[in-house]
């Protein structure tokens, strides 16, 4: 390989800093980030791994746009604006050159898109799979980030989009339904980033749907201290989704699946009651006293054994 871990840090990655004098041209071991005042600096951490998050034959510059933009997607739930990130890398024995430039090709890409700035990291070799991890930071107006507490019974439920599109995407991706368009709502997930604000005006709590409709919401629930019931039936989905749910022996089964599959990457929140429902928003259930998750269909409730994914 060309020079190794320098020389890659060198022509592939230090041209992303744009160069930021906080990054210190990557020739540091750290980065020195000035503050902004009236502002609060949100930080978030996400990782994939080959073989977990993306599949081992996936684009490594879509998997490189994916890395940024679940950690993107935490940063919307938060009403955040994108600032920068910290990349780190573990590359497996048999990665090229190639390989290296695809991937730093692609952090080019959602770098400009999202205006985000490479501060540093760390890059090394591991026995292992392909494991990718960033640290992306951002802001928010003092004192107005989104949590997952706040919610409050009476309190309403709602999505920004379309659930079970990501779950649906990964069986795309592998194979086992045919939908190129789905296969790429796995890979190349969308965050919501255009709701940052929307999230700071009108959500009480919010999360970004990762783990799975009911698991995510069940998160705001146990934060704020309430319970959460979601009413499967009033959930939006995609016209693909609707095709897919319409060829399922149980619409019930079916619906409890796309709820649970996680990958979607759409924004969850709490809404009070007694304010206008944006438009952007649908919503599918609401918060009460007490503690736990209730799902919904036909109006009775469902036996649940999972609520999403987990790593254990």
């Amino acid at each position: 390989m060309p020079g190794g871990e320098f020389d890659w840090i060198a022509q592939f990655l230090r041209p992303l800093t744009g160069g930021a004098p906080e990054a210190l041209d990557l020739l540091d071991d750290a980065a020195v980030i000035p503050s902004r005042p009236g502002f609060d600096l949100v930080v978030t951490k996400d990782a994939l791994v080959a073989g977990v998050h993306f599949l081992p034959g996936d684009p490594l510059d879509l998997v490189a746009r994916k890395l940024l933009r679940v950690n993107l997607s935490d940063l919307a739930a938060k009403g955040a604006e994108p600032y920068g990130y910290f990349l780190s890398t573990a590359w497996p024995s048999g990665a090229t050159w190639g390989d290296r430039k695809l991937f730093a090709d692609g952090l080019a890409v959602d770098g400009a898109s999202y205006g985000l700035t490479l501060l540093g990291g760390d890059t090394v070799s591991t026995p292992g799979p392909l494991t990718l991890t960033a640290t992306m930071l951002g802001w928010v107006p003092q004192g107005r980030a989104v949590l997952r507490r706040g919610a409050r019974p009476g309190d309403l439920l709602a999505v920004s989009g379309p659930i079970g599109d990501g779950w649906l995407g990964l069986k795309a991706a592998r194979g086992e339904i045919e939908s190129a368009s789905l296969a790429n709502c796995y890979r190349l997930p969308r965050p919501r980033t255009d709701l940052a604000d929307l999230m700071r005006r009108s959500a009480r709590a919010a999360a970004d749907i990762s783990d799975g409709l009911l698991a995510d919401a069940g998160h705001l629930a146990t934060a704020s201290g309430c319970a959460v019931t979601i009413d499967l039936d009033r959930m939006p989905l995609s016209a693909e989704a609707m095709a897919w749910l319409g060829g399922q022996p149980s619409s019930t089964d079916a619906r409890l699946a796309l709820a649970t599959g996680g990958d979607d990457y759409e924004l969850v929140c709490a809404l009070g009651a007694d304010q206008p429902v944006p438009e952007a928003l649908t919503v599918v259930g609401a918060f009460a006293q007490g503690a736990g998750v209730t799902a919904l269909s036909g109006g009775a409730p469902l036996a649940l054994d999972r609520l999403g994914w987990t790593h254990g």
